[in-house]
């Protein structure tokens, strides 16, 4: 579902090469944060923890995993044999774990928690769970708009899990064939040893521009994904 339009002009224009943060202010609004996302922006608050206010990011350099360039290494698949993979079913459990106090550079507060929960449950935000048994080890969420994946956040809590999740997040958007785009914010050397690269602000720009104007995965607009079961490492 749309939401209510956001009141807020977001916008990139103005931004210096270079400049991470180019607005402070405005809401968490359900259509405030599409709004933000389709401008090549996302939250991120600035105090303390991510507390207020809230930021504004575009980063330039921006980190971005596109199709074929995912690594996951053997060792990696070897290590997560015999765990499950679900999409959109534990999207609430996947938020509390990357948000989780005790993890370093935590920014994920209640309100952006709660935002996100809004969005989920009006069909924009969604979660990859990987399971052992019962338990929940790791997961990623983020936004789909078009063929652009937004990456906030994901987490382990037994080794290689993060990345059995960003390996099943790639096979659904890749399930139709159609080009897509994942945006996971910055640049690190754990995500480049997986295949993410930096590009400049124009070219995430431009890719954003064709990506969110395609039709959402088909996983994201209801149609079984031919009869696939959940993925088994």
């Amino acid at each position: 579902m749309e939401p209510d339009p956001t009141p807020w002009e977001l916008t990139t224009a103005g931004a210096l090469p270079g400049e991470d943060l180019v607005g402070v202010g405005a809401d968490l609004e359900p259509g405030t944060v599409l709004a933000a996302y389709r401008a090549g922006l996302f939250p991120m608050g600035l105090g303390d923890g991510g507390a207020p206010p809230i930021g504004w990011w575009s980063p330039d350099p921006r980190g971005v995993l596109l199709p074929g360039d995912l690594h996951v290494s053997r060792s990696a698949r070897r290590a997560s044999r015999g765990w499950r993979a679900t999409v959109d079913q534990a999207f609430g459990a996947v938020v509390e774990g990357c948000a989780d106090p005790r993890r370093d550079g935590g920014w994920i507060t209640r309100d952006i928690a709660e935002a996100y929960g809004a969005l989920h449950e009006l069909g924009w935000a969604h979660s990859i769970e990987v399971w052992r048994g019962d338990e929940l080890v790791g997961g990623v969420y983020g936004l789909a708009v078009g063929r652009l994946f937004a990456g906030e956040s994901m987490f382990h809590r037994a080794p290689d899990a993060s990345k059995a999740a960003l390996h099943e997040l790639v096979a659904v958007l890749s399930e139709d064939g159609e080009p897509w785009l994942l945006d996971v914010q910055w640049q690190t050397a754990h995500l480049r040893s997986l295949g993410v690269r930096s590009v400049d602000r124009r070219t995430y720009l431009d890719l954003l521009r064709d990506r969110v104007a395609q039709d959402l995965p088909s996983r994201w607009r209801g149609i079984p994904p031919g009869g696939r079961a959940a993925a088994t490492w």
